[in-house]
């Protein structure tokens, strides 16, 4: 009887206790993948701020927005792999949740090719459209994840890039000197 005693008082204090991960479910791989790919474009993106003619605040935006997304794709690409996920899902997947949302290759070589006139109005409204797309894919998350870290970065992630936007729009306000 006292080895039975002792058994519970070690389990009730959580001695002993196997610790079990965190639940993970389709819409944490999901919300995973398709933010893996989108940041990998914000990289790419915010890179056409070097170079060319854009002020320093649009020019320090796009690289604190370049090294954000490149760390969080570590992140996320770590996750699905510990928790034996595919990188990337096959292309129509994710079609039946309004596809992929993304800055099409054709647009980024537009942009490639804007005049120095032009071009910072273009990369913020590009910016703008891309970190609007983050945040659509983040309330997907919180809507339906289940993994505690994926739906703290969702959360962070919607939060960080509503701010971006805000900031982006008061940019495009003020004219460029």
């Amino acid at each position: 009887m006292r080895r039975y005693v002792l058994l519970a008082a070690l389990l009730l204090t959580g001695c002993g206790a196997i610790d079990t991960p965190p639940a993970v479910n389709a819409s944490d791989v999901m919300f995973l993948q398709m933010m893996v790919a989108h940041n990998q474009q914000g990289v790419s993106l915010a890179k056409l701020a070097e170079g060319r003619e854009v002020r320093p605040e649009v020019r320090t935006l796009a690289a604190a927005i370049g090294s954000t997304q490149s760390t969080e794709v570590q992140r996320m690409s770590g996750w699905l792999i510990e928790w034996d996920q595919p990188l990337t899902a096959a292309p129509d997947e994710h079609a039946h949740h309004g596809g992929m949302p993304q800055t099409s290759k054709a647009e980024l070589a537009r942009l490639r090719k804007t005049p120095d006139a032009e071009f910072e109005r273009r990369l913020l409204n590009t910016m703008i459209a891309h970190q609007d797309d983050a945040i659509q894919l983040a309330r997907y998350e919180t809507g339906g994840g289940a993994n505690p870290g994926a739906l703290e970065l969702a959360r962070q992630i919607d939060i960080s890039r509503t701010a971006q936007i805000t900031y982006m729009l008061d940019l495009l306000k003020a004219p460029p000197p």
